[in-house]
């Protein structure tokens, strides 16, 4: 058991970088998901639990199929 905690001290300095990378992800995503109305497929709720519950390639899912095209404001 010793050896499991030596391990996690060990790949800690690579964990923590991943671990703030994907929080930052997941929080500039869903801020997008909700600023930005217009989606190619599906509707809000729909984006955000697939960014929420996905991990890493939730957001990459909605930058690539999701977010439409335009900035969302109407003139």
């Amino acid at each position: 058991m010793n050896t499991d905690w030596n391990l996690l001290i060990e790949y800690l300095p690579f964990l923590i970088p991943l671990i703030l990378l994907q929080i930052g992800l997941v929080i500039f995503s869903a801020i997008h998901v909700i600023r930005h109305p217009h989606y190619r497929f599906g509707n809000q709720v729909m984006w955000l639990l697939i960014v929420l519950l996905l991990q890493f390639i939730g957001p990459l899912i909605y930058f690539v199929f999701g977010r439409g095209d335009g900035d969302g404001r109407t003139n």
